[in-house]
């Protein structure tokens, strides 16, 4: 529930985004935690415009460059619309080759997934998804879970967990 605090400006103005603002806007390069391999350069759109519930961003990918590290949400739906370029795509046990008009869900407790660019140009695609205050990320080829609470981020790897003791 929004409080009158939490109440968005009422200037709309505020909320549009042409494209030419996009355009001049400046990408953030992201390398991920744990893969110096998967960079993203992106504009964060929803948080140009103040979004706080839900993320859409328009990602740029290099040739041979990957995306994320195979993971899934527990909490989170995510999703890709491609624009250009070309991505091969592992979701679960599959591969696939995305191109411009190709649109990807990965609903939370989903299969894995990861992608990557083979191509010799390019790739661009809109990432979305919900952010919902608490999720937990699981990275099944690395074996581990981040955590991640109200924006603050933890790791453990799989091995170290341990089952809480049940009392009878």
């Amino acid at each position: 529930m929004t409080t009158k605090e939490q109440k968005p400006p009422k200037d709309t103005q505020a909320y549009v985004l042409t494209k030419s603002a996009i355009d001049s806007t400046t990408e953030t390069k992201h390398i991920h935690q744990f893969n110096e391999n998967a960079i993203r350069h992106t504009v964060s759109l929803s948080d140009i415009v103040g979004l706080t519930k839900f993320g859409l961003h328009l990602v740029r990918v290099e040739a041979g460059d990957e995306t994320t590290t195979h993971h899934y949400h527990e909490e989170s739906d995510e999703f890709i619309y491609m624009l250009s370029g070309e991505l091969s795509l592992r979701y679960g046990d599959e591969q696939y080759q995305l191109s411009a008009g190709d649109f990807v869900g990965f609903p939370a407790h989903g299969a894995p997934h990861s992608m990557r660019n083979d191509s010799d140009a390019d790739a661009t695609y809109l990432m979305g998804g919900n952010r919902p205050p608490i999720d937990i990320t699981l990275y099944p080829d690395i074996k581990r879970k981040m955590y991640n609470i109200h924006g603050e981020k933890e790791y453990v790897d799989l091995e170290d967990l341990g089952e809480v003791w049940k009392e009878c």
